[in-house]
């Protein structure tokens, strides 16, 4: 399989980093959080987001792929408009 494929295994990776990510901020907008814990926390939604990110930016690419695999860098498919917005 190409290594830009998006496997089962990544997805479930890419929800469970996407709830981890929500909890996160949910505890960190409670406000009862140390400094500490709160850059700790910061750090580590940083780490889920990029990983989420690069998850789609992988699937976008798989996208391209199966509407032409001769030129997957052609944005007519339209995949290059889906923008990611954080809730």
């Amino acid at each position: 399989m190409p290594k830009t494929a998006v496997q089962p295994n990544q997805i479930a990776q890419f929800e469970q980093s996407l709830d981890e990510l929500e909890k996160l901020v949910a505890r960190m907008e409670e406000g009862d959080l140390s400094l500490d814990d709160s850059l700790k926390s910061f750090e580590r939604g940083i780490a889920l987001y990029r990983g989420c990110q690069t998850a789609l930016e992988q699937a976008e690419l798989r996208v391209k792929l199966l509407y032409d695999p001769a030129n997957p860098d052609d944005d007519r498919s339209g995949a290059g408009d889906f923008k990611f917005d954080a809730p």
